[in-house]
């Protein structure tokens, strides 16, 4: 088991990098021109983002991430 230990500004800095990250994801998943393969690359992405942010983010924050099937078409 690995655990990482983080002062409060440094956890905040990370749940901040990770939502820039899936929020940038969710919108390239909307454009039209991109690949299904690599729509289906980015979607992989997304949940390993989505499975870091749990860890540093609240429930009720995460609740707007929760990867589904609308958000991931």
């Amino acid at each position: 088991m690995l655990g990482l230990i983080l002062k409060d500004d440094e956890r905040k800095e990370m749940e901040y990098l990770l939502k820039r990250e899936m929020d940038e994801l969710l919108q390239d998943l909307q454009d039209n021109r991109i690949d299904y393969v690599i729509k289906q690359a980015m979607k992989e992405r997304y949940h390993v983002l989505f499975t870091l942010y749990r860890r540093f983010a609240s429930e009720r924050e995460c609740l707007k991430y929760i990867p589904n099937k609308i958000k991931l078409q």
